[in-house]
């Protein structure tokens, strides 16, 4: 009996620091994934792969890239397997409480000294006969059909409620393990998306600095500018050739991490079919959020269900106390072979009850009341994580936004300053060093801009895996105007 509460208070248990610690695995991914940085390796970076890779390149849309995710990314198969562990467990509790039927059929054949057991006959030699110490060899069947059964069993009683609400927290881990696959399949691929537009910047930046470099050889050649300008030039297009080949490199290894996160072969090529552009969030408040986080997170319904499980737990060591009640009977047929048999039963009710064992009862409360306080002090913790994940995710969102507007306006006046270079340098009125200076000032607001949209958008999917909606919200809250 010990036994059977003990295990499911380890269950219960066992689940919390996976589903506690969830929503921090995915709050660090998102700031890796907006710096640009690797993830950390975990169950929800990798996936089962699904096929052989094709030849062709494949389309992908974000939908199908989330499909993809829900049925193959490893953390959220992880998370189905922990629910099925919880269901046989809890199946196994409640077997206790069933009863149980089992029959047999044995033949035996048999022989006893009697002296082994302590009778010794001792007649005088005058009587005429003697008693044999050895008995048999004799042979008998017996066929038997028993039941037993708990009439009555507190312990098992809340050993089996605290199984169940293990297997409910296992449940509601596998729908967070859902949102959370959501996330980081979108993280994934806004990362492709926004590494897909530093290439076409870049590519652009070739091309002007092309553009630039050619201009200065010409006006070299015609002995109107000195060597060192083309020299210049021609040394700023190398460079934006270089960045190039490093952004192309970049994004073929994002392409090759959101594979591995969809169950994709690192050999397929991809095509991503949703550009995802700038749309400021507007039918979200932070008030909804909130609402909508302390009602619908599946994380925080896990952890009360596995305080509720610790609860029942800890009844189930205070039913140690308590008496219990058996039934048995059983019912078959023996003697020497079928046709001389008769039917034999027993019925039999025992009351059990303990008077010392030790102290193990009063150690196991103690421990129990122990994991108890701890689960609802995580619990308390959760809840109010949970609005300050909702309030960070928004001031991410309020700074990403902000910054996208500036660097919008940066990068136009970039342009017009790289314009103007170009005419001053046309003109003889400048060097390529103006020319250069502007050509970086471009490039580096090229890629804030990209970075900042990048943010914006990494942010609005925070916001929507903060409050419990991601599964439901994510592609409104992306495509929002």
């Amino acid at each position: 009996m010990r036994y059977l509460w003990t295990r499911s208070l380890f269950v219960a248990f066992s689940l919390f620091p996976m589903t506690a610690a969830v929503f921090a695995q995915t709050t660090s991914l998102s700031v890796t994934l907006a710096n640009g940085l690797a993830p950390a390796q975990g169950p929800f970076q990798g996936s089962v792969p699904s096929a052989a890779p094709s030849s062709e390149p494949l389309s992908l849309s974000l939908d199908e890239a989330l499909k993809r995710g829900l049925r193959y990314n490893l953390g959220a198969i992880n998370s189905q397997q922990g629910l099925r562990q919880a269901q046989g467990e809890s199946i196994a509790a409640l077997s206790s409480l069933l009863p149980n039927l089992n029959g047999y059929l044995q033949e035996v054949d048999q022989q006893i000294d009697l002296a082994a057991f302590g009778f010794k006959f001792k007649l005088p030699p005058s009587s005429g006969f003697s008693i044999p110490t050895i008995v048999g060899p004799f042979n008998y069947f017996d066929l038997r059909g028993g039941l037993t059964q708990r009439l009555a069993d507190i312990q098992a009683l809340r050993a089996y409620q605290s199984s169940r609400e293990s297997q409910r927290a296992a449940d509601l881990s596998v729908q967070d393990a859902r949102e959370i696959v959501v996330y980081v399949v979108t993280a994934g691929y806004l990362q492709v998306i926004a590494e897909l537009a530093r290439v076409d910047s870049a590519k652009v930046q070739v091309a002007s600095a092309q553009a630039i470099y050619q201009q200065a050889l010409d006006r070299f050649n015609s002995g109107v500018s000195a060597r060192i300008d083309m020299t210049r030039s021609q040394v700023e297009l190398q460079t934006q050739q270089q960045r190039l080949t490093s952004e192309q490199a970049a994004y073929a290894k994002q392409k090759i991490a959101l594979a591995r996160l969809i169950g994709l072969s690192s050999a397929q090529e991809i095509i991503l079919t949703d550009t995802l552009p700038y749309a400021p969030l507007e039918n979200l408040t932070l008030e909804q959020a909130i609402d909508l986080a302390s009602r619908n997170r599946s994380d925080l319904k896990a952890a009360e269900a596995q305080m509720h499980a610790a609860e029942f737990s800890r009844k189930a060591a205070v039913a140690e106390w308590f008496p219990t009640l058996d039934f048995a009977a059983d019912y078959g047929v023996i003697g020497i072979n079928p046709a001389t048999s008769h039917g034999t039963f027993s019925v039999a009710g025992a009351l059990r009850f303990p008077i010392w064992a030790g102290g193990r009862a009063r150690g196991d409360i103690k421990e129990a009341d122990a994991s108890l306080q701890q689960r609802r002090a995580e619990y308390d913790d959760l809840r109010a994580r949970v609005e300050a994940d909702v309030r960070t995710a928004f001031l991410d969102l309020t700074a990403a936004a902000e910054q996208v507007g500036v660097s919008q306006s940066r990068r136009a006046l970039a342009q017009d300053e790289l314009q103007q270079s170009r005419d001053r340098f046309a003109s003889g009125v400048a060097d390529t060093v103006e020319v250069v200076q502007a050509q970086e000032v471009v490039s580096s607001a090229e890629q804030e801009y990209i970075a900042s949209l990048n943010a914006h958008n990494l942010a609005k999917a925070s916001v929507a895996r903060a409050a419990g909606q991601a599964e439901k919200i994510m592609r409104d809250l992306l495509r929002s105007q």
